[in-house]
């Protein structure tokens, strides 16, 4: 009898259980039912899976997309080596999807509330993609990963240097074989080969904007130059990872030959190297970005006023950061009395004789907080 009870009493038991498990088991096929809605595509993958595959160049059988807005979003910053096929442009763009329908599609957007690559990953598969993904945390989730760093798009690259952006856009390429042929207005020289021996060309302020281009898609040095200079301590480093070779497509051949035919030529003064005072005065007045002006004052002397497009270079610090300079401007030095700013033009004369249009201001300065400053003619 007792031995009937305790068989009675273990069956409850197990019943009791196997409610309960039951229970929970529905409890969280419905968690998990209401964590993925259900307009989310059905095969998602995480980070790990989108860095195996993010190489430069690219595996041919493997696309990665940007589904959001190409220029409020994809022109910004995206994943390095991704391609922009928006989804509201889908059907415009089927052409940049390769033709292989077996290789692989990782779709990404704006993050877990983004609609965009479900949609436009949806779309693939009725057109007989097989191997398709979504990244769900998409570029905000790769931006979190330490040392990721964004890629950016020509446009964005030209609207910052139309606007007048404090920037250094740095060609990673060979100079002699690359470089010197062709490249970037306003690009400086910094090989990734040299990049050690070349880092006292890069600015001191770490949170300046570094843009770093290369050869295209299959060039891996302007990737390889971002994670030196972010390993420096710069916070604010981007890639144009589609290089040199789109941007002359997109905006013309920029050789240096081009570049020397872009900077203005300005009216000499009477000593060598001097502006001419009047012209230096209608430039500043009428356009202060057309000229690259370089205040060579100490540190101290700058922070109390200087000239609002003036960038701050001491003359002790000009010769490691001489290529800084860029070759598609006339480039203008002032300081308080010309002393210093005569001395630079004589140091890049000697460092980089090929810069023609560089000029001094032989005259004594004034400077304000606002900007503004005051010229002692010479007698």
């Amino acid at each position: 009898m007792k031995t009937k009870n305790i068989k009675t009493y273990s069956a409850a038991l197990i019943l009791a259980a196997a409610m309960i498990l039951g229970v929970a088991g529905f409890a969280f096929a419905a968690d998990t039912a209401a964590a993925k809605p259900d307009w989310f595509f059905s095969d998602l993958v995480e980070i790990t899976f989108v860095k195996q595959h993010v190489q430069v160049p690219m595996d041919e059988n493997i696309t990665l997309i940007d589904s959001r807005p190409k220029r409020a979003k994809y022109d910004l910053g995206h994943i390095p080596m991704a391609i922009s096929i928006p989804d509201m442009e889908f059907d415009e763009n089927v052409g940049k999807l390769p033709k292989n329908k077996d290789g692989l599609l990782i779709f990404y957007c704006e993050g877990p509330e983004c609609k965009l690559s479900h949609n436009s990953a949806k779309k693939a598969v009725k057109l007989g993609y097989k191997n398709v993904k979504v990244y769900t945390d998409g570029f905000p989730g790769w931006m979190k990963e330490q040392g990721h760093y964004p890629s950016v798009s020509g446009e964005y690259v030209k609207k910052q240097m139309d606007s007048g952006t404090d920037m250094l856009l740095v060609d990673s390429r060979p100079k002699k074989t690359k470089f010197d042929k062709g490249h970037i207005p306003g690009a400086v020289s910094i090989p990734d080969s040299e990049f050690e021996q070349m880092t006292a060309q890069l600015p001191q302020d770490k949170n300046k904007l570094l843009i770093f281009y290369c050869e295209g898609y299959q060039c891996k040095l302007s990737h390889k130059s971002a994670q030196r200079a972010m390993a420096l301590g710069y916070a604010n480093v981007k890639v144009y990872s589609a290089g040199y070779p789109e941007w002359v497509e997109k905006f013309g051949d920029a050789g240096t030959a081009g570049a020397k035919k872009a900077a203005v030529k300005l009216k000499s003064g009477k000593e060598e190297g001097s502006i001419d005072i009047a012209e230096f005065e209608k430039v500043m007045k009428e356009s202060p970005e057309s000229i690259f002006l370089v205040d060579v004052r100490d540190a101290d002397e700058f922070s109390k006023g200087s000239p609002k497009t003036a960038v701050n270079i001491p003359v002790d610090q000009l010769k490691k950061r001489i290529a800084e300079l860029p070759a598609d401007k006339s480039v203008v030095f002032i300081c308080g009395t010309g002393a210093r700013s005569g001395e630079s033009f004589y140091m890049v004369q000697d460092v980089r004789p090929e810069m023609k249009n560089v000029y001094y201001v032989e005259a004594g300065m004034t400077f304000k907080k606002d900007g503004s400053f005051e010229i002692a003619k010479p007698k």
